[in-house]
């Protein structure tokens, strides 16, 4: 089975400095450039918290391109 699907696993959640949001097993090694912020803990949970605070999906760069207009 993929380690992203297991319904039984423990994940986390993490992000990289583009604000984009990654479900990860927990045992797996934070790639470089991602930092997690969220504990482990059971799939739903982190899918819960990645739904909740990811809410504009879009790259920072983008969102921030023309702010300062």
């Amino acid at each position: 089975m993929n380690p992203f699907d297991d319904p039984d696993g423990t994940f986390t959640v993490l992000v990289n400095d583009d604000d984009q949001h990654s479900l990860w097993p927990a045992h797996l090694r934070v790639p470089e450039g991602w930092h997690q912020v969220h504990p482990h803990a059971d799939r739903e949970t982190c899918l819960a918290w990645i739904e909740t605070h990811w809410v504009d999906q879009r790259p920072r760069s983008p969102r921030t391109a023309g702010a300062d207009r």
